[in-house]
């Protein structure tokens, strides 16, 4: 009796699950019809939301303006390099505030080798390539997905990710106001059922039925569920009238990292700049497709003929060296004047443009054409870069990079790659090094550096006041020096200059110690 009970809860359980599939699909049914215009014109080959996608077909048939997908490339590339940079640190860790002066500068080694190894797996993995799919989907569509699994051990990373894109995600924002609940549904055979789910009890039916024809396809729905501090995962195969269970489990992380561009008030679901630039990308669009109509006129013509018996219309080929037959004394083919010539269009296309690029930070972000930049021009480009992508970054820094470091984190831990500490804030802390971060930085570095000039041009009295170590330590941590090129005991500049002078005084070669 317990278990027909228990089997009856674990049937409930899986019937709200599909229910809350369900009902959170139809809530985003209406955000559809604009997602599918954004990628028709800025992401033709990743979207397709309302109508069945072909692998293979051709999708940019119907554009005419390449503006908005070329700046949506850079802009993607752009966020890639600037938030998460192949092949460089750009993140790490550091001591808390709950630890002493002693405690952190013992620790500060170990955390260095943490950023290290984690590093080193992502390098080794595929998150560059998927992280750049993100980037995209951000940029056209507002929300990215990235789903983090942990591989086999053995393998060569220990870590891997695949970007899926918005059109096979249901999202929904869970009690602290992230995206932590989220819904995916894959089209599997059966040998990648088993493959994926090993220890799952398939039916006689779908186990008949993949075995006969291969290539048949089964949906199942994957979800990731905040329960009690934890995330359960749940694999369900939905092919039969009752959900049957595949796979469950239980992540202290959520494996689905999904985050936005910009969040508007009572929506789920981010907005992105190419939803602001899409009136300007239509109107593109529909400008070049008018000149290059204007165009084929111009270069062809539209002609006129008198029906006088000889001249047969449908058989006249505009080329050269063509002989049109015509009777004596008729006009025969006659150009047809054109009423006005179409110029104000290239005014019109050129503001557009500048508009979609402006809208996608492509003159902001991307590289300035022209000669070499001075030092001035690039910290002020910089500056209002960081302005521009000041609110964004905060988003994408709680929404994205920490999830994603957490997870790493906690995978390592769990295989005894790192050591077994908590990155809780208060002992070890995240240290954000990417080109972005350090941007916010760079305007204290500038006061520092100029306040210290501003003291050395006042004497040696105004210079001693400086506690070199701490200002070493501060110029470092704005910087992102690691932890390891910094010296544990700085020696004041004033103490060096002391023992200069002694040693200066005892002379070369002096058997005489300084005291």
């Amino acid at each position: 009796m317990a278990f027909n009970n228990q089997q009856s809860d674990n049937q409930d359980r899986l019937n709200n699950i599909v229910q809350r599939y369900e009902q959170a699909k139809s809530r985003r049914s209406h955000w559809e019809s604009h997602w599918q215009d954004c990628y028709d014109y800025a992401l033709p080959e990743r979207g397709n939301f309302t109508h069945f996608d072909i692998p293979g077909s051709r999708k940019t048939q119907n554009l005419y303006d390449g503006t908005a997908m070329d700046s949506v490339d850079q802009l993607a590339a752009s966020l890639l390099g600037n938030l998460t940079p192949p092949w460089t640190g750009w993140f790490g860790f550091k001591p808390g505030p709950e630890l002493n002066k002693q405690e952190a500068q013992d620790i500060a080694p170990l955390l260095e080798d943490i950023g290290k190894t984690i590093q080193a797996h992502l390098d080794r993995s595929n998150f560059n390539v998927e992280m750049h799919q993100c980037f995209l989907d951000l940029a056209v569509g507002g929300t990215a997905t990235l789903f983090f699994e942990e591989t086999a051990p053995g393998a060569f990373s220990a870590f891997k990710f695949t970007s899926v894109p918005l059109h096979d995600v249901i999202l929904e924002e869970g009690d602290k106001g992230f995206l932590d609940n989220a819904f995916r549904v894959l089209s599997l055979t059966l040998a990648q059922i088993e493959k994926k789910y090993p220890a799952a009890e398939i039916p006689e039916r779908i186990y008949r039925e993949g075995t006969k024809d291969s290539q048949a396809r089964f949906k199942v729905l994957e979800s990731v569920l905040p329960e009690k501090g934890v995330y359960a995962f749940t694999a369900i195969l939905l092919e039969d009238t009752t959900p049957i269970l595949l796979f469950e489990g239980v992540f202290n992380e959520s494996p689905a990292i999904s985050f936005r561009w910009m969040k508007s008030s009572g929506e789920v679901y981010g907005r992105s700049p190419v939803m602001k630039a899409l009136p300007d990308i239509k109107t593109a669009n529909k400008v070049v497709e008018l000149i290059l109509k204007n165009a084929s006129i111009a270069v062809t013509g539209i002609w006129q003929a008198d029906d006088d018996g000889v001249l047969n219309p449908a058989n006249i080929e505009l080329k050269p060296g063509a002989v049109i037959p015509k009777a004596v004394g008729s006009q025969g083919l006659k150009a047809l004047e054109m009423p006005g010539r179409f110029d104000v269009s290239e005014l019109i296309l050129n503001d557009l443009r500048g508009r979609i690029r402006h809208a996608l930070l492509t003159d902001k972000l991307g590289p300035v054409a022209g000669g070499r930049m001075t030092a001035t021009e690039i910290i002020e480009r910089s500056s209002e870069m960081a302005l521009l992508l000041g609110a964004t970054y905060g988003r994408l820094q709680s929404e994205l990079l920490t999830p994603l470091i957490q997870r790493a984190f906690s995978i390592l831990k769990r295989r005894g790659e790192i050591p077994d500490i908590e990155l809780d804030g208060r002992y070890v802390a995240l240290d954000y090094r990417s080109p972005l971060a350090r941007i916010q930085g760079q305007k204290n570095v500038q006061n520092i550096l100029l306040w210290l000039d501003s003291l050395s041009a006042m004497g040696a009295g105004a210079a001693a006041s400086v506690n070199v170590p701490n200002t070493v330590k501060h110029l470092a941590e704005a910087l992102g020096v690691p932890n390891d090129l910094i010296q544990k005991e700085i020696i004041p500049a004033q103490i060096i200059s002391e023992d200069i002078l002694l040693n200066d005084e005892i002379g070369e070669g002096s058997d005489v110690l300084p005291q």
